[in-house]
């Protein structure tokens, strides 16, 4: 195991800059999600990290040794894709076995670790199989398998749970977190979908344009956005901004008024889905478009003077599409955002 660290990389295709000056430090054994939507730099960083990518300025180093000129095969690192990659001619325990037999390891050697990485991801009985005789899950352990027996440094997931299913993506999330839970190798994971990256986790990197938003763990994010960016990508449904004027301390909704910085300006008022609360005098005018029963919650879509609302509630309500309902901001969990700049103010 080792620590990653990224220090002003940069990376340019052409005159186009897509990685601009990131500086990112991961501890030993910890497991960091790089988040962001397509086009934001998330997988080129990762193909940087594994030496697929050349770098244009700056430097990394996985632990005590600058990796910037040497191949992927001497970082000491572990990739697995999106897409498998397995050969479909060879059985699992050759798939997984295939990068130490390049590297001449003993065939004693590699049996041994096959079958312990066999073992960890429940793989022992499907060993002999071709992949083709393999579910979506099962491809994506051999993957892993295949990364574990190298025992490296670090691992590296692009993306590797976006060809699954959504029930598949729920266990196979729950298997990788069991994964690193064991064997506390430094992991770097890829992913657009931010749930995945609140479940994983023990910091996130928020990224957009090739720069970085943000980076906490996952609560820190998700109570305190330092953007209107981060907050409204992090957490599902995501954080509602509703126009406000501020003045004299106070931010004005509608003919509502919550404490505020001092100033006079305008800003949105962030409220997560599940700090609107119903009010039975008071509160916010809202029209009730669309309402979505889950079972254990009931998710309202809104529309409030033109804005589009969403609350959530834990309790049964019911209601009815073009009904007019009031709700109350929770005092105690506002976020005020400047309305040019996007910045938490």
């Amino acid at each position: 195991m080792a620590n990653v660290k990224i220090q002003e990389i940069r990376k340019s295709y052409g005159n186009l800059e897509v990685i601009h000056g990131l500086n990112i430090e991961i501890k030993d054994g910890e497991f960091v999600a790089l988040v962001g939507p397509s086009g934001c730099g998330k997988s080129t960083l990762l193909r940087m990290i594994a030496g697929l990518e050349p770098i244009d300025s700056g430097n990394i180093a996985i632990g005590e040794r600058a990796v910037n000129n040497l191949p992927p095969s001497e970082r000491d690192i572990a990739m697995v894709f999106q897409t498998y990659a397995l050969y479909p001619h060879k059985t699992v325990a050759e798939n997984m076995g295939f990068a130490l037999k390049v590297a001449k390891t003993s065939k004693s050697e590699i049996d041994r670790r096959v079958k312990e990485a066999a073992e960890i991801l429940s793989l022992t009985g499907y060993l002999d199989r071709k992949p083709r005789h393999l579910s979506g899950g099962q491809r994506q352990r051999v993957a892993m398998g295949r990364a574990i027996v190298r025992d490296p440094q670090v691992f590296l997931f692009d993306e590797p749970l976006s060809n699954l299913d959504a029930k598949l993506r729920i266990q196979m999330r729950t298997e990788i977190k069991e994964l690193h839970q064991r064997l506390k190798t430094t992991t770097v994971f890829v992913t657009h979908d931010q749930i995945e990256a609140m479940t994983l986790a023990d910091r996130i990197v928020v990224m957009q344009g090739g720069r970085i938003e943000q980076i906490g763990t996952p609560l820190e994010l998700y109570d305190h956005p330092a953007n209107e960016f981060v907050a409204t990508f992090i957490g599902a449904p995501s954080m509602n901004l509703l126009d406000g004027i501020l003045s004299d301390g106070n931010v004005r909704i509608g003919e509502q008024f919550f404490a505020g910085p001092n100033g006079t300006d305008r800003v949105k008022l962030g409220v997560r889905p599940e700090h609107l609360i119903l009010a039975e005098e008071g509160g916010l005018p809202m029209q009730v478009k669309v309402v979505e029963p889950t079972g254990a919650e009931t998710m309202v879509y809104l529309s409030y003077e033109g804005q589009d609302v969403t609350a959530v509630f834990r309790e049964r309500h019911t209601f009815e599409s073009g009904q007019t309902i009031h709700l109350k901001p929770d005092r105690d969990h506002l976020h005020i955002f400047d309305a040019k700049t996007g910045a938490r103010v």
